[in-house]
């Protein structure tokens, strides 16, 4: 039955008919012809901007809960969605705001070990190493974080006793995938804050980082009929071909969903973007390769606490901003060295760019990855603030000594680097139509997303055709949406030949720094060389600058007063947007371009431990960041 609402005015009652007399019949129509006049009515494209950690470890993994960890996933869900919690050393810790979505990815390998290696379980006692393992661990402190690193060290060269390596078929194994389960389920809260079912696959090929964090788009109906896959044959591998497999059956068995997200490519000694198959005793990589990668692994971890891993200086040395947060020592458990040769399979422009190769000459680009931010954390806490940041394992929690461990050393004594390189990084924000996992997955999926390395700066990035005025528009989303292909996507070829328009617009972060500028990074295929190729362009930018005749922009400034330590928004800008074309579009060239939004400098966390703890850090301490956010590319492909 209809209602309706007969209004009365100065006591006169108004009768429909006399109301409808006042309406012309045709005034509806005329309003809903073409556009509603509604700007925000019938919007098919997402509107809310969503920031999640996709990579968190809790006591559950054996190098967390052996290095001091005691946080378990229910404990690390409630530290994101805004709850104030203990820490594992004690400390009370909570975040300035709650995080949207969160995925806790505790190694597969050896799930439910650590709890009896720290318990003592009497298989783990009758086992020389796994004896040994509970004895450091148990002494507590600098012995249970370099136990840990060991622990670390002979899984990743394969001489781990099978007794501490529990895999599918142990009853620890299911008992504690069960309860992740469970845990993710309790938590979610679809439209408040998002939980996901995930694990970490932790291919480490001789020390080489091959891995990926698993992620299911469903609930516990589907995922609850399989145990995580592990590296360790017969019931893993550490090839990613066969993780490939394993998802493609997990749908094809249960209809669900799934994807997996690589990170430390900078650990990997250029195995993680090869030119050819490093499993097949170096064959040339085939268009199965190509297909399965970019299906199964839509996003890469640009940027975590291991550190920042867009580009390398040496890589792209006309970047004045590409050495940021740079780990080149070696492999993860630094068994061997980084050489130069190693780095072009190691970062994401690089690796970008060898997708644009091996998609001319296999007819499918394997590395077509959008931008993911992380943490990495192995604490079971996600503090991506620089004054609110937990380290990256126990032993880093806020104390005066934290920036001045040796983190890693070469087999031969040399460090490898110190605990002062951790970096407070990172977060992945999502364009999506509702904070459900439906909505964020599909996201992720099309890479309707960026990365930023802790702020929380909103960013828009679109490809197509364009007004030089578009950026001024109040309904800017509208307009890329109807002029062209967001974050992620593909542009068509030009009918006419002509360079493509991009809309790009970045709002600071509430409660951060102002934005010094945006850049877009251009990587292409050379038609005539066959060649590589990259170049930067400044394209918007706070204060009173001017680009010099090479395109370079002066810096911002730096307001960081280090004895506080604080800074000031008194330079950049709090928004920034431009309508960019590309003056040297060359249709026949294939290409990607991603907006890199970089923040003015801002204390790093070793400037909030020197006034805190009253210590005075190494004269090659950074004391000084700045922030950034990655978009994923947009790519042109010719026909």
């Amino acid at each position: 039955m209809k209602s309706f609402y007969i209004p009365v005015i100065a006591g006169f009652f108004l009768s429909p008919a006399a109301i409808a007399q006042d309406i012309p019949p045709d005034a509806t129509d005329r309003v809903l012809a073409g556009q509603p006049h509604s700007p925000y009515a019938n919007r098919s494209f997402p509107t809310r901007i969503f920031f999640g950690d996709t990579h968190v470890h809790t006591a559950l993994s054996a190098d967390a809960g052996g290095g001091g960890t005691v946080l378990l996933p229910r404990d690390s869900y409630r530290l994101a969605r805004g709850e104030q919690i203990t820490s594992n050393t004690g400390q009370s810790v909570q975040l300035s705001r709650s995080l949207d979505f969160y995925m806790i990815t505790d190694h597969s390998d050896g799930m439910g070990a650590i709890t009896d290696i720290l318990s003592g379980a009497p298989n783990i006692l009758a086992d020389e190493q796994g004896r040994q393992f509970h004895e450091a661990f148990a002494q507590g402190g600098q012995e249970a974080r370099l136990a840990a690193q060991e622990l670390t060290k002979q899984f990743a060269q394969g001489t781990i006793s099978p007794v501490l390596n529990y895999q599918p078929g142990n009853p620890a194994y299911k008992r504690v995938w069960d309860d992740i389960v469970a845990a993710a389920e309790e938590f979610n809260d679809p439209g408040v804050f998002t939980t996901f079912i995930a694990f970490e696959w932790t291919s480490l090929v001789t020390g080489n980082n091959l891995h990926r964090n698993v992620i299911f788009r469903d609930g516990p109906e589907r995922a609850s009929q399989v145990v995580p896959y592990t590296t360790t044959p017969p019931f893993g591998s550490p090839n990613p071909r066969d993780l490939w497999a394993w998802m493609e059956n997990y749908e094809a068995i249960t209809g669900g969903d799934v994807t997996a997200i690589p990170h430390n490519g900078n650990l990997s000694n250029g195995m993680m973007f090869p030119l050819v198959d490093d499993f097949a005793d170096g064959a040339p990589l085939d268009a199965a390769y190509a297909e399965a990668r970019q299906k199964w692994e839509r996003l890469y971890e640009w940027t975590q606490v291991k550190g920042d891993g867009e580009a390398h200086p040496l890589l792209s040395p006309e970047d004045e901003f590409a050495d940021f947060e740079t780990w080149d020592y070696g492999n993860l458990d630094a068994t061997v060295r980084k050489t130069p040769e190693m780095l072009p399979g190691e970062y994401a422009r690089s690796g970008l760019l060898r997708g644009l190769q091996l998609g001319a000459e296999l007819g499918v680009n394997p590395y077509k990855f959008g931008a993911d931010g992380a943490t990495d954390t192995h604490t079971g806490m996600t503090t991506v603030q620089e004054d609110n940041f937990f380290g990256k394992f126990a032993a880093y929690e806020p104390n005066p000594e934290r920036a001045s461990h040796v983190g890693r050393t070469f087999p031969d004594g040399e460090v490898a680097f110190g605990s002062s390189i951790y970096s407070a990084a990172g977060l992945t924000a999502v364009w999506a139509t509702g904070n459900t996992r439906g909505a964020i997955f599909d996201a992720m999926e099309r890479r309707e997303t960026y990365a930023t390395t802790g702020p929380r700066m909103t960013v828009r990035f679109f490809g197509g055709d364009y007004a030089s005025d578009a950026v001024n528009r109040r309904d800017l989303a509208r307009v890329g949406y109807s002029g062209g292909v967001p974050m992620g996507g593909d542009l068509s070829a030009p009918a006419d030949g002509e360079a493509p328009d991009f809309l790009v617009y970045a709002l600071r972060d509430a409660m951060g720094a102002n934005l010094d500028r945006i850049q877009i990074v251009k990587g292409w295929i050379d038609s005539q060389t066959g060649t590589a190729q990259e170049r930067i362009y400044n394209v918007a930018w706070g204060g009173d600058r001017t680009l010099d005749a090479t395109g370079k922009l002066p810096p911002v400034g730096n307001t960081v007063n280090l004895s506080i330590p604080l800074w000031t928004n008194t330079i950049g800008a709090p928004e920034l947007g431009a309508v960019w074309s590309d003056p040297d579009f060359d249709p026949a060239e294939p290409a990607f371009y991603y907006a890199r939004v970089v923040e003015i400098p801002t204390p790093r966390w070793t400037a909030y431990d020197a006034v805190k703890f009253d210590v005075e850090m190494d004269a090659d301490v950074d004391m000084i960041t700045t922030d950034r956010a990655y978009t994923s590319p947009i790519w042109y492909t010719p026909e």
